[in-house]
């Protein structure tokens, strides 16, 4: 697994178990709050580090992965200051959990353009 899956794969399961914290007895809403607020930055740090192929026959899926990136970007960035002003924060964590598997999905496709890439180059399986 390379740095950038690593760090993907970290910051995801932060924000996910982060998420989850308002469940759990002790947690301060407030603390709760700036947690989250902190590991949304580190998933976007990590989403727009994530690149996708752009030659040859994929560049058109890669063009649809760089706007779905941008789109999650947005849902994130939306997300954010509903996390630190938000009144009632149980739909925004539900939102934000639907956005957390969102992005592993986007990843998942990513990885699949790239093992195309390398199949690609290698010759395919013939």
């Amino acid at each position: 697994m390379n740095t950038m899956t690593a760090g993907m794969t970290s910051a995801l399961r932060a924000l996910d178990t982060a998420l989850d914290a308002p469940r759990l007895d002790g947690v301060t809403l407030g603390n709760w709050r700036w947690v989250v607020r902190q590991r949304i930055g580190t998933v976007r740090d990590a989403l727009i580090e994530f690149s996708s192929p752009d030659d040859g026959w994929l560049a058109a899926r890669g063009g649809t992965a760089f706007r779905e990136r941008n789109t999650l970007l947005g849902r994130l960035g939306g997300l954010g200051p509903a996390v630190l002003e938000s009144a009632d924060v149980e739909p925004v964590r539900l939102e934000l959990k639907r956005l957390v598997s969102d992005i592993g999905r986007h990843v998942q496709r990513l990885h699949d353009i790239c093992y195309d890439e390398v199949n690609l180059e290698l010759g395919g399986s013939e």
